[in-house]
């Protein structure tokens, strides 16, 4: 997540007037209700990316419990229902906080409280997005073929060393919102989605390498861009790209969510008959100081992906719930100045 996503969800004011019209029946009544209704799954995924911890905690920052006793992270987050968590790392960043071994340092904690992992992948020294997806300064040289090696033989370093820690993730993110490729400019998918899919399937080769268990997501962000969607996969389907799962980021407004909650149901519902893949929502995020907003937001969500055919909804994961009093300049955490859980949270509880 970047300032870059703030502006995502700008505009579409005819898209959401049109929905709105399609999803009311005959008489007039709201049916968008009709696909969130449902017992959570057991084994369904709920989540937090938490990749900040060791950065805050480098630099002073406390947590504590919803009555305010100090505790790790991670136990705060168990207790509030998360059950897998989710690690960004990047090649060769500059402060080192997100590289291979900082990464593998929380994999580590998390596992020890029983919680499952899923590495994303940005493959970039820094942030990846869809303004983003730079080439690590160390691949800049190499031509298409060699950044493809270079990429696969990354990805093995990273599995292995997480392998040799005894940690096998349960989902890897091969690329970070991926919605015009990554290792630009070769890869940009607008420019060659052969080029695109050639590092797609490279990423989930060497995923499978290492672990054959672990399911390689393709995220993209904005989850209501049903066309977005269909242009990035039937892309990749057309030219032989390998994925296990299709992921997803959704940041609406506290105004706007209930909106692009069901427009994202649309679209994941699309994805799994079109593709007959499972759907993710690996991102999420909403105003810190509106709590109550969010809780309704992320329950309405997580019904909707619980409800989709064939347990084919996989789960939700909140993006750096656990960054407050504007660390970074972050303002979509779940946790209160105080740094205390937010009812936000809650919504993991059920």
């Amino acid at each position: 997540m970047t300032s870059t996503k703030k502006v995502l969800l700008m505009g579409l004011p005819f898209l959401l007037a049109l929905f709105s019209a399609c999803k009311k029946g005959g008489d007039g009544t709201d049916k968008s209700d009709q696909d969130s209704t449902g017992k959570i799954r057991a084994d369904f995924v709920k989540g937090a990316d938490v990749s900040w911890l060791t950065q805050m905690e480098g630099s002073g920052v406390k947590f504590y419990n919803s009555i305010g006793i100090e505790k790790d992270c991670f136990q705060v987050l168990k207790d509030k229902g998360i059950n897998t968590i989710r690690l960004r790392v990047f090649v060769n960043p500059t402060d080192g906080w997100c590289d291979t071994e900082d990464m593998i340092a929380k994999a580590v904690r998390a596992k020890k409280l029983g919680l499952k992992i899923m590495v994303d992948f940005h493959y970039s020294d820094g942030w990846a997005d869809p303004a983003h997806q730079t080439k690590p300064f160390a691949w800049a040289g190499l031509n298409f073929a060699g950044v493809v090696n270079a990429m696969h033989d990354y990805t093995v370093n990273v599995m292995d060393s997480l392998k040799v820690k005894g940690i096998t993730p349960e989902y890897v993110q091969v690329g970070n919102e991926t919605n015009d490729g990554m290792l630009w400019p070769e890869g940009q998918a607008s420019k060659s989605m052969v080029n695109f899919s050639t590092l797609v399937t490279a990423g989930y080769n060497a995923v499978k390498e290492v672990s054959s268990t672990s399911k390689v997501i393709v995220h993209i962000s904005n989850g209501y861009d049903n066309a977005l969607f269909r242009w990035v996969f039937d892309g990749l389907k057309k030219n032989g790209a390998k994925w296990d799962v299709i992921g997803m980021s959704l940041y609406p407004t506290t105004v706007d969510w209930a909106d692009y909650n069901n427009m994202c149901l649309a679209n994941m519902k699309d994805m799994i008959a079109r593709y007959d893949t499972p759907v993710m929502i690996c991102e999420v995020g909403m105003d810190v100081n509106q709590p109550a907003t969010t809780k309704l937001f992320i329950s309405d969500l997580a019904a909707k992906v619980n409800s989709l055919p064939n347990n084919k909804g996989l789960g939700v994961l909140y993006w750096e719930p656990e960054s407050y009093a504007n660390w970074a300049g972050y303002t979509m955490g779940a946790y209160s100045n105080l740094g205390r859980p937010t009812i936000a949270l809650d919504a993991f509880a059920n």
